[in-house]
């Protein structure tokens, strides 16, 4: 009877508790604020190498080799995460991050901005693994796609507040202007991170740090590649996930370009759409975790896909700019709709203890499939046409809905059991 008494006791205290606790809104804070300084230069940097007098070609180079270090470091950054906890990595890599902007600032050619750009692939390395590892830690399975909704609501402040503000003082005042406000933003950000890690020390609110040893990162690849190639949910995310980003590494960085000499749009409207994104994106996130925790991540996902495709067609055939918004706008509700349920079913779907290494393993195999896709892109746009790199990509995204909606499926925990206790 008393058993039974605190149980219901303690279920009403998990009921009544905040979906995001202090230390998580406040993880939030800082990671909102350095993306803020990310995105006030990501849609415009294909502008800023066309100013240094890069050609087409070089840009898909350039973000082509950009690509290598992220691809590199990215398990190694896993493993750091679940080695010496979540945030100590984040604020390592926050350190490096402010490195990159100093790059960025002082670049004379487009060639050295790839010094600035390397910097932020070790920042990128090191806080992405943690970033989902470190959530999914904060929430239980029973709420963990409605959290990962909230936190990537609020993380979608960036884009709208991000690439408008970097787009009107590029224009106001040059890019090199630009880069200086946005480097001092994410010094902000790093401080926080840095105290932050500090502080979990101290409190013991991280991961106690283990000793690095080359036989534990064996260990963790060992166990996730097994999990990868063992033809579950992982293989699949691993695979669909894998063929989207590779069409996508072909288009994305030309989408600034194909605005600015087919769109015929200004520096500030291309910013202004990414705040078309990050406003539905936010819009969509919350309802979307909900969505994926009572009917499972694979219909939200799947609907994702549809959006994508849908927005890809009316970029292709958009005219002006509020066709070009209609595009964002339905690029934000499909990204909206998948990001938590790929966040909570990857999660669900790995050991805690290996979570870190396993965002960064599929970061690194998304980025090995995906490493020429810029540069093919780009000699797509010149050979065939502009928009032959969107219309691939238009395929992709509809083809994908089918192995989601038939792989995209966790395993019955009675199942999982039973051949464990026969």
């Amino acid at each position: 009877m008393e058993s039974t008494i605190t149980t219901q006791a303690t279920a009403k205290m998990e009921a009544k508790a905040p979906l995001l606790n202090s230390t998580l809104k406040m993880f939030m804070f800082a990671m909102v604020i350095a993306n803020i300084a990310y995105f006030m230069y990501l849609g415009l940097l294909p502008l800023y190498l066309k100013e240094l007098n890069a050609s087409v070609a070089q840009i898909g180079l350039f973000f082509t080799i950009s690509q290598i270090i992220p691809l590199a470091l990215q398990i190694l950054g896993g493993w750091l995460s679940d080695t010496l906890g979540r945030l100590r990595s984040i604020a390592i890599g926050s350190i490096a991050g402010v490195f990159s902007y100093v790059g960025l600032l002082l670049a004379p050619s487009w060639q050295w901005v790839l010094v600035g750009t390397s910097l932020g692939g070790v920042t990128y390395s090191l806080v992405a693994p943690s970033f989902g590892a470190f959530i999914a830690e904060q929430s239980s399975e029973d709420n963990r796609a409605r959290v990962f909704g909230i936190t990537e609501t609020i993380f979608m402040v960036v884009a709208v507040l991000g690439p408008p503000l970097g787009g009107w003082l590029a224009g106001a005042y040059g890019f090199k202007f630009m880069f200086l406000c946005a480097g001092l933003l994410y010094l902000v950000a790093t401080l926080i991170r840095v105290s932050m890690a500090r502080s979990a020390s101290k409190t013991k609110q991280d991961a106690d740090p283990e000793r690095l040893s080359l036989s534990g990162l064996r260990n963790n690849l060992r166990a996730m590649t097994v999990l990868l190639l063992a033809g579950g949910v992982m293989t699949w995310i691993l695979i669909t996930d894998g063929v989207r980003d590779v069409f996508n590494a072909m288009s994305f960085n030309l989408e600034p370009l194909y605005l600015d000499e087919i769109g015929g749009l200004t520096l500030q409207q291309i910013g202004l759409l990414s705040s078309v994104f990050g406003i539905c994106n936010m819009l969509t996130n919350i309802p979307a975790g909900w969505l994926a925790d009572k009917k499972g991540e694979r219909v939200a996902i799947a609907l994702g896909y549809v959006l994508h495709f849908s927005g890809i067609v009316t970029f292709i055939y958009a005219t002006s700019f509020w066709g070009y918004a209609l595009a964002w706008a339905q690029y934000g509700v499909g990204v909206g709709l998948m990001s938590p349920a790929y966040n909570s079913l990857t999660s669900k779907a790995v050991p805690e203890k290996y979570r870190g290494t396993a965002y960064g393993l599929i970061g690194s195999s998304l980025g090995l499939f995906s490493l020429p896709a810029p540069a093919i892109g780009a000699q797509l746009w010149e050979r065939v046409s502009p928009r032959f790199p969107f219309q691939l990509m238009a395929g992709v995204a509809a083809f994908t809905v089918v192995p989601v909606w038939l792989k995209f499926k966790l395993p019955d925990k009675k199942e999982e059991t039973a051949p464990q206790t026969g």
